[in-house]
């Protein structure tokens, strides 16, 4: 699914009004219908009658100016509160909006002065089966002040259940920031296309429900917009997900080899292991230190543990090198350092692996440290690569703070990716994943029950597990960061405690359900997308 910027969206606005000349007015009233109609479901959800809607004087309002019409043609009674302004400098579009409101007979209050009619607004609000949002739309930037930021206040207080129109005030519709006083929608109408910040924390908690109206612009303008912003969908990730042939056999289904675990560590290792296998890969080998060989051989049934060399102090050696080397150029796709350690000796060792390594390979963990200072490796490394940080690790890779990574992730997963010439895995809520080419996705599965130990590296073993079955490590590192969110979601079920293990387990079902489900996001994502019809 396409995303868009708020800047993006008026440009495509523009275009379908100069080229395709499709007058505002109907991009308008075909947006004003569709919150009208959501408005409505909620109406008849609470088996009420009256709603509410605040408008301000720009387009954004303008489309609350048309739902109330549309509500009150549908026999429901409404009241319009207009925020911050007076009906005459309404302009444009919205004015026409308006005017038909009020020739049909509309209620309209202009409030001017919010201090002096704050019991009005939440007497109004009080009233109201259901609050429409219309007041300031994909323009607003920064932190809510005066007039706007009190409305907010009481309509969040209300209780009442809130439909924004495009996206809730007080969110900045492109880097995902809200206000501390943003309206709390539990539904949101967005129009055509998604914003790309409605996907981001903490923009996603104000969001709700999230519905597209279709506003009738050219297939062909759509199609020609040159965004390269996307969220990543079930339909994606089922249409790339590997089939496997009924006659196959292990060897057809992929070789992994997994470098990790250290003394005290062994738990990464065995959790990565895991997910490999649980993930459909063949054949697994796990290259581990040898003094901990013997415990995870004993843990993990299903993988080949081979002895590395290890000094006296568990770190890696010379010698470790070359047979990670040798056996890794002799898979299909090498993991490397969940667990492994950070020590000097063990870091270097990582960074001569990754230069002599010709197959593709996933860094993440105790591998992204011993690149910190080091990342001119990545640039010379002549194979595809996959880097799986979360945000400190990031910002040990790029020397930014963890403040600067999280308010810019997509700016600069996209960034390092290029830099890099590697698929970057931002992790967290909301993970981000920058290509090399620029495009960009944000993933919509995954819930707070994840934030658990072991969790990263089972998406590890996800990623390796499945582009050793026939995908390219883009295409695997897609589908992987979706299936691990959706895995998650299912095992913990709306409750806290999950295990990362569980996670794991969970993968057949859940790359069944992509393959074979129509309704994957209704089941699980958050906000869920519907696009209205």
């Amino acid at each position: 699914m396409k995303l868009v910027s708020a800047k993006e969206m008026q440009s495509l606005d523009r275009l379908a009004m100069e080229r395709y000349g499709i007058p505002g007015i109907v991009l308008m009233e075909n947006a004003s219908k569709a919150v009208a109609d959501v408005a409505a479901d909620f109406l008849e959800g609470h088996r009420g009658t009256r709603a509410v809607v605040l408008c301000g004087k720009g387009n954004n309002g303008g489309d609350g100016f048309g739902a109330a019409r549309w509500l009150q043609n549908y026999g429901y009674e409404v009241e319009v509160l207009l925020i911050n302004a007076k009906p005459e400098e309404v302009q444009g579009d919205a004015a026409l909006e308006l005017q038909m409101y009020l020739q049909g007979g509309g209620r309209l209050l202009s409030v001017v002065s919010v201090e002096n009619e704050i019991a009005i607004i939440e007497e109004e609000c009080q009233q109201a089966d259901v609050l429409i949002d219309a007041m300031l739309g994909t323009g607003f930037k920064g932190e809510l002040r005066g007039s706007y930021k009190k409305v907010c206040q009481i309509v969040n207080a209300s209780g009442k259940a809130v439909v924004a129109v495009d996206v809730p005030t007080g969110v900045n519709a492109d880097s995902g920031a809200a206000d501390e006083d943003s309206i709390m929608a539990e539904a949101t109408v967005t129009m055509q296309l998604v914003k790309v910040g409605m996907l981001q924390y903490p923009a996603r908690e104000c969001v709700g429900k999230l519905y597209i109206a279709e506003l009738g612009m050219p297939a062909n303008l759509l199609a020609e917009l040159n965004s390269k912003k996307y969220r990543l969908t079930a339909e994606i990730v089922g249409d790339l997900l590997p089939l496997r042939k009924r006659d196959a056999h292990k060897g057809d289904a992929g070789r992994v080899v997994v470098v990790a675990g250290s003394r005290g560590f062994i738990g990464a290792a065995a959790m990565a292991c895991r997910a490999v296998v649980k993930s459909g890969a063949g054949l697994l080998s796990l290259l581990t230190g040898e003094s901990v060989a013997e415990l995870l051989a004993i843990k993990l049934d299903e993988a080949m543990v081979h002895p590395l060399d290890e000094d006296a102090q568990g770190e890696l050696t010379e010698a470790a090198v070359e047979a990670i080397v040798e056996r890794a150029n002799g898979a299909d796709v090498l993991a490397i350092g969940p667990g492994l350690g950070t020590g000097k000796r063990t870091q270097a060792a990582v960074r001569e692996v990754l230069l002599q390594i010709d197959k593709p390979v996933v860094i993440d963990a105790d591998a992204l440290t011993a690149l910190a200072g080091h990342t001119y490796i990545l640039k010379e490394m002549q194979v595809p690569k996959v880097l799986t940080p979360h945000p400190g690790e990031f910002a040990r890779l790029t020397g930014l703070s963890i403040a600067e990574v999280n308010s810019k992730r997509l700016e600069l997963a996209v960034q390092y990716a290029r830099e890099w010439q590697a698929v970057v895995v931002l992790k967290g809520a909301a993970t981000v994943i920058g290509c090399p080419d620029g495009t960009v996705y944000i993933n919509p599965t995954g819930c707070e029950a994840m934030a658990t130990g072991g969790s990263g590296d089972v998406l590890t073993g996800i990623i390796a597990g499945l582009a050793g079955q026939g995908i390219t490590l883009q295409e695997a590192t897609l589908c992987g960061v979706y299936l691990h969110g959706l895995a998650g979601e299912l095992a913990a079920d709306g409750r806290l405690g999950l295990a990362a293990n569980e996670i794991a387990l969970q993968l057949p079902r859940v790359r069944q359900l992509v393959q074979e489900s129509d309704d994957v996001e209704e089941l699980v994502c958050n906000p869920a997308v519907k696009v209205l019809e």
